[in-house]
């Protein structure tokens, strides 16, 4: 099929997460720079934070200023253009993406709603925890989707250590979700009381009390067992209660409802059970989604209603024909699926076919800080189904992280930042303290 666009394509990509962000980068590179399209990336942060490291922001043993990217200087650096702006509709047969009005802290909003035109739309909106409709998550737990949310309960666990170190009173803390985000996020919260309890209380630790509760039989569900198993063993002997099993009824100000037990006191709850995408996606103009609101796309990663449109990462959903299942949503998909169309779109602007994605299991790794990781490796490695473990998972994990900021920065600039964030930890206290 030849593709009849204007010599100068407007690429609107909605979405600064980990696939859009990418795509933004590398389409301005190969396009924009070189005026063979307009690059807009929206999204409604001024800032970019990778995913998979928002826990260790939660906790606070993560200094956020030097890990998030801000967009606009991103922008300019790569050759696309940045406006902010939250999706809240689309005219298809207009080609116009409708954008909410932009708040402010008074009474007007900064700037009203507006529309932006598109020959080709990209959505990479991302995924939150969900909810499944149980009793006052929403208005009881604290999520940590997004760098907002993330300072939100980092603000408010660090008063609760206040008061536990001025009145001499456990901390109790419950995360329900036993995936790789609220397993890592109990081990950072471990480690932060270990070196918080150099600032005024030596028993701060053992001021913790921590339980992860998970509907599932055991932690890591989507991890080879023995992942599970080792990281099943390490929260152990941290001291943490393990609740498998066990479906949360209800969330109260006071605690959690189980099952087996009426009220389950607690001082914070956080909830990181399961993932759905923003719902704005099952209100758009009848692109069709799955019971999470994920766009459902085929193996070009295109909308299966609308070829102008397509849909990247956790936001949507895609059952390739030699996967039993949808493939999961993770950084490693929607760096694969955003490295794909990079590689292809703009040969598709020019009339070319879209090959279809393939996706490479490179395995998965999940870290426990500085008490250990471990993980496997995928069908596309070297040694297949190889157990890693301590340092070499250690090693993996972080090399993942900078491997994704090569792709943003460039080698030298991801190296200059590698080593400024190792001269900070020598000058900075290793965890937020205000």
């Amino acid at each position: 099929m030849t593709h009849r666009f204007s010599p100068c394509p407007r690429i609107v990509i909605v979405g600064g997460g980990t696939a859009g962000l990418l795509l933004a980068t590398r389409l301005g590179q190969q396009l924009g720079r070189k005026g063979r399209a307009q690059v807009t990336l929206i999204d409604r942060s001024l800032t970019h934070l990778w995913k998979p490291m928002l826990h260790t922001i939660a906790a606070g043993t993560r200094d956020v200023h030097q890990h998030k990217v801000s967009l606009l200087a991103q922008a300019r650096a790569q050759g696309f253009a940045y406006e902010p702006g939250e999706l809240c509709g689309l005219s298809r047969n207009r080609r116009l993406v409708h954008l909410a009005a932009l708040p402010s802290a008074g009474d007007r909003p900064v700037v009203g709603p507006r529309a932006v035109p598109y020959d080709v739309l990209v959505l990479a909106l991302g995924s939150g925890a969900n909810d499944f409709g149980v009793p006052g998550v929403q208005a009881h737990c604290h999520f940590i989707d997004s760098q907002a949310q993330a300072e939100a309960f980092n603000h408010r666990l660090r008063w609760q250590l206040f008061r536990g170190a001025l009145q001499d009173e456990a901390v109790t803390i419950d995360i329900v979700g036993a995936g790789a985000t609220g397993v890592e996020l109990a081990a950072e919260l471990s480690h932060l009381m270990e070196m918080a309890a150099h600032f005024g209380d030596p028993t701060l630790r053992e001021r913790l009390r921590l339980t992860l509760y998970e509907s599932a039989p055991r932690i890591l569900a989507a991890f080879p067992e023995r992942v599970s198993e080792s990281s099943h063993r390490v929260l152990e002997k941290l001291g943490f209660t393990i609740r498998t099993g066990t479906q949360v009824q209800a969330a109260q100000a006071q605690g959690l409802v189980t099952a087996d037990q009426p009220l389950a006191s607690n001082d914070m709850t956080v909830w990181a059970a399961g993932i759905k995408a923003p719902e704005v996606l099952s209100r758009l103009g009848g692109l069709r989604t799955n019971p999470s609101h994920q766009l459902v796309i085929d193996a070009t990663l295109r909308s299966v209603d609308d070829e102008h449109i397509f849909a990247l990462g956790d936001c949507s959903t895609l059952t390739l024909p030699d996967q039993p299942r949808p493939l999961p949503a993770s950084a490693q998909v929607a760096v694969q699926q955003a490295t794909h169309l990079a590689r292809h779109l703009p040969g598709w602007l020019q009339g070319c076919a879209l090959p279809a994605f393939a996706y490479r299991d490179l395995g998965g790794l999940v870290s426990l800080g500085r008490y250990d990781a471990y993980g496997t490796v995928g069908k596309a490695g070297l040694l297949p189904g190889q157990f890693l473990g301590g340092t070499l998972a250690r090693l993996g994990h972080e090399l993942v992280y900078r491997n994704y900021q090569r792709s943003l920065h460039g080698l030298g600039k991801t190296g200059l930042l590698w080593a400024t964030e190792s001269l900070n930890g020598w000058t900075h206290p290793g965890i937020r303290l205000s």
